[in-house]
């Protein structure tokens, strides 16, 4: 293995020889021996995940699997798909172990734990389906006639559904979180598959073998000693705002160990905030990050600024982690965590967006088995963004934020808001305040206090 190389790599051309580790394995066919191939690489868009191929050369067996190679996210996801046309059945889709798979409108279920998890399309989750019922459907034929034509039946409906005579729905419910179907309308919304996130229960943590330190030895969580509150009056503001503070962490790129440097400061017209900047010296990826230095605010706020001048590209923007990011004129919506906590401007915004989505380690999600029509559609989409910096095409940005902590500057000396600013307070739904963690009792003495 090259030096400074990160633990999961991109596959690409350049890398003509992937890092594989093989290790001899016992054949659950024939009980020989086989071998297990594992390789590490990361899914555009998507996150980590660890290849592994087993083949018997005494057998012939064979066995491909594929399972998350990151963290276990901390919700579970539920993913629903409306296939419509032709395309939508050539969808990527990524589904874990603990994926529980259904098609409403044949009251279909696979449950989870039933299947390995794989990286397939939507047509092949059907067509595994048709080769599942078909395995013994000769001897049932024989010993089951009755059976056996009901099933005839059942595959001929899924038949119908893999030619796309009828359009249908198909819903991933993952409680790992980590299941995925692609949007081949990329980097514009999905119209046709929703997201939902939910908290696991305490069975749906065991089943994952999640156990709390509590269920594991008997004893609560204590706080670490190294730990201590700061009592009033011990640091002064400035002392703290001149202090640069460091900490250990991992890469979020490549998941190798390096540094966080970590600083307070105060932006005008607005609140204190943290600012936080990592660098991995194995994969040389850079992060800026930055969060609210008082917590979550009472209400949340809804932005909107219309980009028409050279002016308007010098506001200053936060966009906090729990912002969502709308641009109309480019149906576009950004999730609250794409681009994580920034301090920038509407220009460097437009920027960071734009620098994303053409991230030269995620270019290949668009070789040569990808439509020609989607990746002309997706370069015309990024000359939006030229466009929009060159005041040739005006847009209105939407910063909405759950929590209070997003902000754009107003053009005019005092708190005043000019003509081409709004900004609206709102009160958040119970669905928010479940999101972001917080109870009744929270909110009642937060608004108390």
């Amino acid at each position: 293995m090259m030096d400074n190389q990160p633990l999961f790599r991109d596959l690409t051309a350049e890398d003509s020889e992937p890092e594989t580790t093989i290790v001899d394995s016992m054949c659950m066919n024939c009980h020989g021996n086989g071998q297990t191939r594992l390789l590490l690489t990361k899914i555009p868009f998507y996150k980590e995940v660890v290849l592994m191929s087993f083949s018997c050369n005494d057998c012939g067996y064979e066995n491909n699997e594929v399972q998350s190679g990151s963290v276990i996210p901390e919700k579970g996801v539920k993913i629903t798909l409306e296939v419509k046309e032709k395309r939508d059945l050539n969808r990527q889709l990524v589904k874990s172990d603990y994926t529980n798979i259904k098609i409403p409108d044949l009251d279909f279920e696979i449950p989870s734990q039933t299947q390995k998890g794989e990286i397939t399309t939507i047509e092949g989750v059907i067509s595994r389906c048709i080769a599942g019922l078909n395995q013994d459907q000769v001897a049932r034929r024989n010993q089951l006639p009755e059976a056996a034509k009901e099933i005839d039946n059942f595959i001929k409906k899924l038949e119908n559904l893999k030619n796309l005579q009828d359009t249908f729905t198909l819903i991933l419910e993952d409680i790992s979180g980590n299941s995925f179907i692609e949007n081949p309308n990329a980097p514009k919304t999905d119209c046709n598959c929703t997201y939902e996130y939910f908290k696991r229960s305490k069975e749906q943590d065991h089943a994952l073998n999640i156990f709390s330190q509590e269920e594991v030895t008997g004893e609560k969580k204590s706080e670490p000693s190294i730990l201590h509150p700061i009592k009033e009056g011990e640091f002064t503001l400035e002392d703290i705002e001149g202090e640069v503070l460091h900490f250990p962490t991992n890469c979020p790129n490549c998941n190798s160990p390096c540094q966080t440097n970590m600083k307070v400061t105060n932006i005008p017209h607005f609140k204190s905030v943290v600012i936080m900047a990592t660098i991995c010296d194995v994969c040389g990826n850079k992060t800026n990050e930055i969060k609210s230095g008082t917590g979550i605010e009472p209400t949340g706020v809804h932005i909107e600024v219309e980009v028409k001048t050279k002016n308007d590209l010098t506001r200053d923007v936060l966009k906090s982690e729990t912002c969502d990011l709308k641009i109309p004129e480019l149906d576009l919506e950004v999730g609250p965590h794409a681009l994580g906590g920034r301090f920038t401007t509407i220009e460097g915004l437009c920027l960071a967006i734009k620098d994303q989505l053409n991230d030269p380690t995620h270019s290949h999600i668009f070789g040569d088995s990808e439509e020609r029509r989607t990746k002309e559609q997706f370069e015309t989409f990024l000359k939006k963004f030229d466009e929009i910096i060159e005041i040739k095409f005006p847009v209105t940005i939407i910063l909405d934020d759950p929590c209070g902590n997003s902000y754009i500057q107003s053009m005019k000396d005092s708190d005043e808001l000019d003509n081409q600013l709004s900004i609206t307070h709102y009160e958040r739904s119970f669905e928010q305040n479940e999101e972001l963690g917080l109870n009744d009792m929270k909110i009642e003495n937060y608004e108390e206090s």
